[in-house]
């Protein structure tokens, strides 16, 4: 399974469900000559210490290359070379070899990374206090940008090279610093009062980037792979207009390659902008006219993705069987939000237009990775149409079999799931437990035995588990997703309502006169809303980290839901949670009143007892 290690995120419930994915495969890298495979895995279902494995895709043997724990690694261009940190101190991996080093560094490390082409290692450090990006090579080890201590410390700590803000992550961009296909500069984030991005020769030579920084304030995502300059994607503060951006390498000057607008907001497809072996930019976007409404891929303008596509991610490019042009291989969704299956969307367009094929074949949740001539697809190693080896599972087999029954219900045909108890009888009525995950933006009906673990225990403690993936929820089309701008709330209420009496007529065993309901972050907050505006519905709830006051949350979040919270006061107060815990139907978890509670204490709290 290519997937970070699955577990369960309160106390009290993992030691019962064993739900912990220690030992399979996950962090998967393809080398772009397509002769290695990297991942981590630990040594089986008891051990949460990962080590660093290479499969040589030749001979198909898997070999140990470094003893954990690692935690985090990054390789070279053809995956050759591994770099990644143990308490501050680098370490260089010969994934061909074999052999492990330790290279010497002048500060404490994080996030280190080889250049593509293996010889030098570039690195964030704190050690001035400020987050700083140095470089350790046949120079030895330089610092290539940072800021005095003072300055640190004079922008209350928030003012840093090479990292990622709170900003960046919450719209998906997770790094600070790119090295260029050569291994020759380096493009890096510089965080303060806004993002700024700057090229960094390892000489010392220095170009920023220009940009209406003021204007668009959000760099979503950066890109520098080989084929062209830096491309990166820039947002609005409210989200709703975006600008793909070319970079010359060379001067730092952008130039406009495409334009991203949406009333609500802009959603970037992740995996994009690239650029394509021909030279064109692939760009996500979305495809709201003449009846469509899709979200896809284009390249320079040209659609590439059947408008039944809901695109999620591009993974990368893989060569076409008899054509000089390569298949694009994306991760999405056709027909059933439930699964996703790993498609091949052919990048040259021919008459019969755009050309998706299905790689997977079973329904399901399948990921993939690639390189080269090299398809990852969930732990099968394939070259072109071979298949070559599997990645070695060593975790233990889930606990559950769970068996939800997946339902589309109401006009809207939201997607909705009921999981029973395991020995459960039909013909008796049994008592519902709604469960809304991490809220709105967050998917639950999902075609994966692995994320019905923890719902299972609750079934199995007595209750009909129901998931509804109301508006606001990704998979089904950009529409369905975004209705819920400034009205969150209402709309995400009304589906819930909406669904759990339409199951009914499927499920005639649910009794909707017992009906508890919890969530985490945004889920408690809408468990607590539900509690509070549907008593008639909902007659218990347990919140754990509830949103109490929108203003509370990173503004980026708060926005793209609730609009600019400077001319929206009236919607914000609307959304806000007002004497909830002194609810006595309501249990909120992880707020001063209630820091913590077990899965047993919830349990019986949502049992009525």
């Amino acid at each position: 399974m290519i997937s970070d290690a699955v577990r369960v995120d309160f106390p009290g419930l993992a030691e019962r469900t064993g739900h912990f994915r220690y030992g399979a495969p996950h962090a998967v890298t393809v080398g772009a000559d397509g002769r290695r495979v990297a991942f981590l895995r630990s040594s089986g279902p008891q051990d949460p210490v990962a080590s660093l494995w290479v499969l040589d895709v030749a001979t198909a043997a898997e070999s140990l290359v470094a003893p954990g724990p690692v935690s985090a690694y990054a390789t070279d261009r053809d995956a050759r070379v591994a770099a990644f940190a143990r308490e501050g101190r680098v370490f260089r991996a010969d994934l061909v070899r074999g052999a492990v080093t330790e290279v010497a560094t002048d500060e404490t490390a994080e996030d280190p990374r080889p250049d593509p082409l293996g010889v030098s290692i570039g690195y964030v450090s704190h050690g001035s206090g400020s987050p700083s990006l140095r470089v350790v090579g046949p120079d030895g080890d330089r610092l290539l940008a940072g800021e005095p201590g003072n300055a640190w410390r004079e922008h209350g700590g928030t003012i840093g090279w090479g990292v990622a803000d709170e900003t960046a992550r919450r719209l998906g961009r997770d790094r600070g610093w790119w090295w260029a296909p050569d291994g020759t500069r380096i493009l890096a984030a510089r965080t303060a009062a806004t993002t700024s991005l700057h090229l960094l020769d390892l000489d010392f030579g220095w170009v920023d980037v220009h940009w209406d920084r003021e204007t668009y304030p959000h760099v979503v995502s950066v890109r520098w792979e080989d084929g062209g300059g830096p491309l990166i994607t820039v947002l609005r503060r409210l989200q709703q207009h975006g600008l793909v951006l070319a970079v010359d390498p060379r001067t730092g000057e952008t130039q406009v390659h495409a334009e991203l607008a949406d009333p609500r907001w802009v959603e970037p497809v992740p995996g994009t902008p690239r650029h394509l072996p021909d030279g064109r930019v692939l760009v996500g976007g979305e495809l709201a006219h003449d009846g469509f409404d899709a979200r896809c891929l284009f390249a320079d303008g040209s659609l590439l993705t059947p408008p039944g596509l809901y695109v999620r991610r591009v993974v990368g490019t893989a060569p076409r069987p008899g054509s000089p042009s390569p298949d694009l291989i994306v991760e999405g969704t056709d027909g059933d939000p439930a699964t996703q299956a790993v498609f091949r969307v052919r990048t040259s367009l021919g008459s019969g237009g755009a050309e998706a094929r299905d790689a997977t074949g079973a329904p399901g949740w399948h990921r993939a990775v690639t390189g080269g001539d090299v398809l990852v697809l969930d732990d099968v190693v394939w070259r072109g149409e071979t298949r070559v080896a599997a990645l070695g599972d060593l975790s233990a087999p889930l606990p559950y079999a769970p068996a939800p029954a997946l339902e589309r219900v109401t006009d809207r045909r939201l997607p909705a799931a009921v999981l029973y108890p395991t020995a459960f009888v039909g013909g008796n009525k049994i008592p519902v437990l709604v469960t809304l995950g991490d809220g709105p933006g967050h998917q639950q009906v999902v075609n994966d035995p692995a994320a019905w673990q923890e719902r299972q225990w609750w079934a199995d403690a007595g209750f009909a588990v129901v998931s509804i993936d109301g508006r606001g929820t990704p998979g089904v089309a950009p529409s369905f997703e975004k209705v819920v701008h400034r009205r969150l709330v209402d709309v995400s209420l009304a589906d819930q309502v909406d669904a759990l009496l339409a199951l009914q007529g499927k499920h005639p065993d649910l009794d909707l006169g017992t009906v508890a309901v919890r969530g985490r972050g945004a889920g408690g907050w809408l468990a607590a809303m539900a509690v509070l505006r549907r008593p008639d519905v909902f007659h218990r709830g347990a919140a754990r980290n509830p949103i109490v006051d929108w203003h509370d949350e990173p503004v980026v979040v708060a926005e793209r839901y609730l609009g600019d919270h400077r001319d929206s006061a009236d919607i914000y107060e609307k959304h806000a949670l007002r004497d909830a815990g002194s609810h006595p139907a309501l249990l909120l978890i992880g707020v001063p009143s209630r820091p913590s509670a077990t899965a047993d204490e919830e349990l019986a709290f949502l049992r009525g007892r």
